[in-house]
């Protein structure tokens, strides 16, 4: 029996009987669809993270005082042991540069922020080098940004978030507007493009200041954040190195000492999102696996219910001239087909779940094309495999006790 044939005839079989393949399949579909809604999740929760929290800027990482902080006593030691990083560690970091292409400082605290008698509260006020938009993520949409003249004669003049011009500036053009922050007048020279949200919290609430207006204002105690960019994606651990001879030696620590500041990288938001969910997807996608186990079964059962029902079916070919490969192939070629349309039609349940769930929820998601592919090579394999008993005794039974069956 040629492929084609047996891909036909174990179409017609299936269109034969449109109920009782749904009801077979009815296993199969629930655990591609549950498995792959659950990796879309995971997908998109990975891709999530590396666009929104994990891209820390081009060939760019960030030097603080505490680094990953995983627990409250890990919190308490690090605020002990650590070391404010200052406006002189930043300075010391650009004197002499080798992998460093440059590195800005930022600090940042919350307030009010007032134009005419509009009042926002609670928003985020960031003072910033002027060079910081060279290495964030932030993009100029409107204006400039903080100027390296503003830094350096400590200018009130502020780049302004997205939200900041929607609600205060929602028919106006704010560019050379003058806003209260703090309650203190600043010029907004330039607006920052929409960034949106990251799970949920708005990230276009704030407003930059320079560096220089903030610590006059606001005093110079308490530690900065540093955004350092290497020269080049090949230079970055170089450029961390470079970071970390510098700042060790400006705290005069001893070979053997830890660090006592910390350096974040892309790579390290990555591999702390890999261990804290990595076993939790695993046991996710291994539990939801156990409805493709159970539709497997079925699908074994109900092909043992078309083997007794077609018994004379069998024993005819069998007189006709069948041999044992034929009828083990028709089987499998129906019980394979079987799971295989309903992987496709999971799938495509687990497209149309994943798309209401991320426009109603604002869940991220994704769905790459390796996993659609291995769902459907997975479903008939399924099919494959639980076909083969069923196949098997089909392709055993004697053609005279076949033909003699009721």
């Amino acid at each position: 029996m040629k492929f084609s044939e047996a891909m036909r005839l174990a179409l017609a079989t299936i269109a034969a009987h449109k109920l009782r393949s749904f009801l077979t399949l009815l296993g199969i579909i629930l655990g591609v669809a549950t498995v792959r809604v659950v990796v879309s999740l995971i997908e998109g929760f990975n891709a999530y993270v590396e666009d929104k929290i994990a891209n820390l800027g081009s060939n760019a990482f960030i030097v603080n005082k505490f680094g990953f902080i995983t627990s409250f006593q890990e919190f308490i030691e690090k605020s002990k042991r650590n070391k404010d990083i200052t406006m002189d560690d930043l300075r010391a970091i650009l004197e002499h540069p080798n992998y460093v292409k440059t590195a800005a400082a930022m600090s940042f605290r919350r307030g009010e922020i007032k134009y005419e008698t509009k009042s926002l509260q609670d928003f985020s006020i960031r003072g910033a080098s002027a060079n910081m938009i060279d290495i964030d993520t932030t993009k100029v949409d409107q204006g400039r940004y903080i100027s390296s003249g503003d830094d350096e004669h400590a200018r009130y003049t502020c780049f302004a978030g997205h939200d900041i011009v929607s609600q205060l500036f929602p028919m106006t053009d704010p560019i050379g507007k003058t806003i209260k922050i703090e309650g203190l007048e600043f010029q907004v020279v330039g607006t920052a493009q929409e960034i949106g949200t990251i799970f949920g919290n708005p990230q276009d609430s704030f407003v930059v200041i320079p560096i220089s207006t903030y610590q006059k204002i606001y005093g110079s105690r308490g530690s900065l954040m540093l955004r350092v960019a290497a020269i080049g994606p090949d230079a970055l651990e170089k450029a961390q190195d470079e970071v970390r001879v510098v700042l060790r030696a400006r705290r005069h620590l001893n070979y053997k000492d830890q660090d006592n500041f910390g350096i974040v990288t892309s790579d390290a938001i990555n591999n702390l999102r890999q261990q804290m969910f990595g076993t939790i997807s695993f046991v996710a996608v291994m539990v939801t696996s156990i409805c493709l186990v159970v539709g497997g079964i079925v699908v074994m059962n109900m092909m043992l219910v078309s083997v007794t029902e077609r018994t004379q079916e069998v024993g005819i070919r069998k007189s006709l001239g069948a041999r044992r490969r034929d009828i083990l192939k028709q089987f499998l070629a129906e019980s394979t087909v079987l799971s295989l349309c309903g992987g496709a039609v999971g799938v495509g349940t687990a497209y149309v779940l994943s798309k209401i769930g991320s426009a109603l929820l604002s869940v991220p998601t994704a769905l790459p094309i390796f996993w659609t592919i291995l769902a459907l090579v997975v479903s008939a394999s399924i099919g494959l495999f639980f076909g083969i008993y069923p196949a098997w005794k089909a392709a055993k039974l004697d053609p005279i006790v076949a033909l003699r069956a009721e």
